[in-house]
This record gives C-alpha cells, sequence and structure tokens, in this order.
C-alpha cells in the first residue's frame, strides 16, 4: 500500500549547502541544510529504513495535524502561553503545510513509533522552522520557535495524533466519499426513472448505496469527539485550563468554513460537523472504537458497491452468449488478441477497489485490537488503511458513476425475449390454476421446450384471452400502482 501523494517527497537529497548540525536529547546529528525538518525526523529516517519513500504517512493526515497546530496556537494566545508574534507565525507555516506545498518535507513512513510521535515531530520541525524564517531567523535556530515548547504547547503526541485521526477522517468522508456516493445514488435513481416500465431493470440497486451513506453519516458524530486535552494519558498534564473545549471550538469553524469553501457538486445537505472533546480521555488514547466502527460502514460501503459491480457485470455479460440485457459504454478496447472484445472494466476496477477495502478493515480491526493499558500503538497503519479505503471509494464510485452508469443503456430486445421465455411468469396463475396444475405447466413446458403459452394451451387449462389478462410482465412488475409514476 502506496500512501504517497507525488514523487517528491522521500529524504531529501542535500543541495550544495549541504548538511546542518541539529541537536536534540541524544546528541546532535546531520540534517539537509534544505530540509525544513529536524533531528528527530532525521533519526525517525535512519532508524525506520522500512518501504522508504514508499509507505508514506498519507498527506491528508499531516495536513490535519498542521490545522490542529494552527487551531493550538490560536488557543494558546488566546490563553496568554504564547506571544502574538510567535502564534502569527506559526499559524502562518501551518497554513503552508495545509496547502501542500510543504509536503516533500514529510519523509517518514508509517512504519514508525505506534503513537506516531515521530510524525508528530515531524509537523512541529517543519513549522517551527518555517515560522523561524518567517520571523527573520534560520532553519534550525529554536530560540525564536521550538518546535516542543511552541508547536507543541498544550499537546502530546499521545492525544493530538489521534486527534488528527479523526478529523482527517471526517474531512475526507465529508469532502470526498459522501459526495461521490450521492452523486452515484442520484445517477442511479436516474437510470430507474429512465427505464421504470422495463420489467428486466431492478431498483435494489440503490437502496445498498443509501444504507451505506446513513450509516456512514449516522457515526460522523462520534468520530468527532476528540482526544485532544487528555496529554500524555489522558489527565490533561500540560494543558491550559479548559485547553480542550475552545480548541474544538475553533477547529469546528475552520473546519466547516473550508468545506463550505470547497464543497463538491453544490452539495447542500452536507452533514454539519461539531468537534468535541472526548467524555473519557484516557479511553480516547487507549482506543479507537469510534474509527473502527466507521471502518465498518466503509466495509459495507465496499460489499454494496461490490455487488452493484457484480450485478452489472453479469446482466451486461456477452454480448450473444451471456445475459446481454445491460449495455455498458465501450470505454476501450478490452483484449489484445480478440479484435472488438469489451470487458466491463469499469465493473473489474471497482470490484478490486472493494476487496482491498474489505482488505484494510481487517487490518484496521486487528490495528484496534491493540490498545494496552492507557495507549494504542498501532494508530499509523490503522489510520493509513482508513484514508486508503475513503480515497479508493470515493475515487471508484465517481468513476464508475461516469464510465457505466451515465452511459448505461437496455437492450430492450434481449430483455423482452427473456422476459417471454421465463418459465416463472408462471406464479401469476397460482391463482386461477392452482399450484400444482401451475407446477405441471411449468415443467410440461420445460420438458417439451415451449414457452408458457404454449403449454398452457396444449395442457387446454386455459383460452388464450385469459392467460393474457393473467400473464402480464408489467402488472406483475407493479402489481398495486401505476408503472409511470415517479
Amino acid at each position: 500500500m502506496s500512501t504517497s501523494a507525488n514523487g517528491l517527497r522521500g529524504p531529501l537529497t542535500p543541495t550544495n549547502s549541504g548538511f546542518r548540525q541539529e541537536k536534540d536529547a541524544l546528541g546532535t546529528i546531520k540534517v539537509p541544510a534544505n530540509a525544513y525538518y529536524g533531528a528527530q525526523t532525521q533519526r525517525s529516517l535512519q532508524n525506520f529504513q522500512i518501504a522508504t519513500g514508499k509507505d508514506l504517512m498519507p498527506v491528508t493526515l499531516l495536513h490535519a495535524l498542521a490545522l490542529l497546530k494552527q487551531v493550538a496556537a490560536v488557543v494558546n494566545l488566546e490563553r496568554g502561553k504564547l506571544n502574538i508574534d510567535k502564534a502569527k507565525a506559526i499559524i502562518s507555516a501551518a497554513e503552508e503545510v495545509q496547502s501542500g506545498s510543504l509536503d516533500k518535507h514529510f519523509p517518514l513512513v508509517i512504519w514508525q513509533t505506534g503513537s506516531g510521535t515521530q510524525t508528530n515531530m515531524n509537523v512541529n520541525e517543519v513549522i517551527a522552522n518555517r515560522a523561524n524564517e518567517i520571523l527573520g531567523g534560520q532553519r534550525g535556530d529554536k530560540t525564536l520557535v521550538h518546535p516542543n515548547d511552541d508547536v507543541n504547547l498544550s499537546q502530546s503526541s499521545n492525544d493530538i495524533f489521534p486527534t488528527a485521526m479523526n478529523v482527517s477522517i471526517v474531512i475526507e468522508i465529508v469532502q470526498k466519499l459522501i459526495p461521490s456516493l450521492k452523486y452515484l445514488v442520484d445517477k442511479l435513481q436516474d437510470k430507474s426513472q429512465e427505464f421504470w416500465t422495463l420489467v428486466k431493470i431492478g431498483r435494489t440497486h440503490m437502496q445498498k448505496g443509501v444504507s451505506s451513506l446513513v450509516g456512514i453519516e449516522r457515526q460522523l458524530p462520534f468520530v468527532c469527539e476528540l482526544a485532544v486535552g487528555g496529554t500524555a494519558v489522558g489527565t490533561g498534564l500540560n494543558a491550559a485550563a479548559h485547553f480542550d473545549s475552545r480548541f474544538c471550538e475553533v477547529l469546528t469553524e475552520l473546519v466547516s468554513q473550508n468545506l463550505s469553501n470547497q464543497s463538491k457538486d453544490g452539495c447542500s445537505d452536507t452533514p454539519s460537523i461539531v468537534f468535541k472533546p472526548a467524555a473519557n480521555k484516557f479511553a480516547a488514547l487507549a482506543g479507537h472504537d469510534s474509527l473502527l466502527l466507521m471502518s465498518g460502514c466503509l466495509n459495507t460501503t465496499a460489499t454494496a458497491l461490490h455487488r452493484l459491480a457484480n450485478d452489472f457485470r453479469l446482466l451486461a455479460s456477452g454480448p450473444r452468449c451471456g445475459l446481454g440485457e445491460f449495455i455498458l459504454p465501450s470505454n476501450e478496447p478490452g483484449s489484445s488478441i480478440m479484435p472488438g472484445k469489451i470487458n466491463p472494466t469499469q465493473c473489474e476496477a471497482l470490484s478490486m477497489v472493494c476487496v482491498q477495502v474489505m482488505g484494510n478493515h481487517v487490518t484496521t480491526s486487528i490495528a484496534g485490537a491493540q490498545g494496552h493499558l492507557e495507549l494504542n500503538v498501532y494508530k499509523p497503519v490503522l489510520i493509513a488503511n482508513m484514508l486508503h479505503s475513503v480515497t479508493l471509494l470515493s475515487d471508484a464510485a465517481r468513476s464508475f458513476t461516469d464510465h457505466a452508469i451515465i452511459g448505461l443503456r437496455m437492450n430492450t430486445a434481449r430483455i423482452s425475449e427473456h422476459v417471454g421465455n421465463s418459465l416463472m411468469l408462471v406464479t401469476a396463475l397460482n391463482p386461477v390454476l392452482g399450484y400444482d396444475k401451475s407446477a405441471e405447466v411449468a415443467l410440461f413446458a420445460n420438458d417439451q421446450g415451449l414457452s408458457l403459452r404454449q403449454a398452457v394451451l396444449a395442457k387446454g387449462f386455459m383460452t388464450e384471452q385469459q392467460f393474457d389478462e393473467c400473464i402480464s410482465p408489467l402488472k406483475m412488475a407493479f402489481p398495486s400502482g401505476d408503472p409511470h409514476r415517479v
């Protein structure tokens, strides 16, 4: 699983300026002079050379962490714990990180400390060094803005990293997944109305998607309960008074504003987001139950979409030797050896995405079970897999909608042929002939290779007029209503 945002991320290659010496609690270490990160990030790069440059910490999580540093600076300024110059510089640097312009300075992989401490420090160091430059200082100079004392003020990796986990998931789901699923459901509903009177078209396709959406939206408020303010072990040691509640107020305001500005598809019914401090900070550090429940919702969504893809694939099989009732758009040639072959590629891609999401849910579930005493130390792999699932489902749902659903056509001749040949229309004869005679007709038709109509007439059970009055596929599909209603 690669979580890289682009090819620029990874350990920085020093420029002509070479290296600078940085010092931390373990001593001095050489850091590329052109890097905004510092000593602790460099140590992590040296100590965890596992899938370097590949399984990178997701940028969505990094941007969420930067947002939290911005919020913390606002609250610490209000509480008198930061002076205005430092606070403004930290806020400005944090906004640069959120813009993506500093992404290449976040080279760490998810395979690191299970608390996410090194990634938290990576963010602290980048923001501190950029803030130093804003104030006229240099990278590596901690006298103006310190990564621990200033950027990480009133926080611990143990509470701010899980807070970033929840916030990043909420933002990605509201900004990407929910709009994509609503888009898919809306286009399915359009197709349902377009083909309303065709007996074969099934309207059950969209029901699973609607259920998945409801589950995701209902779970969001629980993911909005944050660990922030718990600091190291849940007690709130070293945090400002009422830091958590004010933090959540500022965060809610910023996120709501950003989501409103970046809303996709003009979605007016986007769920409202209100972040709140977790009632039990100890539990919020040790476990991630709300995220696990949301992962279950993602898994359910994958299950529903997998079935949808399989239904489309089967109904489009053919064109002459399969069911052939759906005509999918011809998006690309399907074979390097069989000319003219068209494959249900969108169905295949969506199915593979769903399988991956199901696998991600297994990993997330196991990681979530690893909370020991005051802290779960499987946080990076848990959040990386969840964000991966959200991205895959968001992109795949939109791709399937654009390239399979919108251009979907019905093979009306094939559908009529299948309906006319169906022996299960015999169900409508039950009230007139009874179960036994109806079964006799169906078996006779199958044995003799006759249509249901031919079999009934051959048995002498009904006249042509009586049969036509009983057997109406349209009436059978809409036994209690007008098929033309919307």
